[in-house]
This record gives structure tokens, sequence and C-alpha cells, in this order.
């Protein structure tokens, strides 16, 4: 899929970059962390994943790719995984579609930016 396109038509104000976004991101990680530690089931499967798309917006802030080349670059990590791509991959789908949905709905802009508050952000972690 070719964002470029869309980034330059959607609207007037430059595209956020993915590396700030994905910087949000890591703030809403810790709701999700929240809801997994209460769940009355294990979880491990949940941390793994979590895991893994931790590492992956990590490694987005550091690296600060261009929007234009954010889902390229994401193909490269999940080429680089070897044997663990399907996770990685999986993750990084995940990661894009927020990433969009961050470009094009600007109420999920502002919740990001607001510090993605939610009621089942742990608070012991």
């Amino acid at each position: 899929m070719d964002i470029s396109r869309n980034l330059e038509m959607s609207s007037n104000s430059p595209p956020p970059r993915p590396a700030e976004v994905c910087r949000e991101l890591l703030g809403a990680l810790k709701a999700s962390e929240g809801r997994r530690k209460r769940r009355r089931r294990d979880t491990t499967p949940d941390a793994i994943g979590l895991a893994v798309k931790r590492d992956l917006l990590v490694r987005a802030v550091a690296a600060d790719p261009d929007p234009a080349a954010f889902e390229a670059w994401l193909l490269e990590q999940c080429e680089a995984a070897g044997e663990h791509e399907g996770g990685v991959r999986a993750m990084a789908l995940s990661i894009f579609e927020e990433w969009r949905l961050a470009h094009d709905a600007q109420s999920f802009r502002d919740w990001l930016a607001g510090g993605a508050p939610s009621d089942d952000t742990s608070t012991d972690s």
C-alpha cells in the first residue's frame, strides 16, 4: 500500500512522523499491560506480543523513518526477524495501522498526544 500520496492529500498540516506517533504508542502500551495483568488466564502470549511491539516501537523512535518510508522500514524489521518474522509482522501491521489512524483521525491523535489516558493503565509497572 502506497500511503505517501494519502499523506500529501489528507491535510494541510504535515503528517506526524512515525517516531512521534510510536513514542506516544509506547505510552498507550501501559494500559494494555494493565489489562493483561488482570486477566484470569495465562497471559504469556500477550506478554510476548507486547514485548515484540514495544521493541518495534522503541526501534522506530530511534530510527525516525520518513513517513513515506515507514511501511518499508517496518517490512525491513520483519525480514530481519528471521524465524520470528510472523510475530514481528503481526505487531508491525498493528503499529502501521495505528500510525495511519493517528494521521487520519484527529481524535485518536489527540488521545495519544494527551498520554493515552485509560482506566486500565497499570500503576505498578
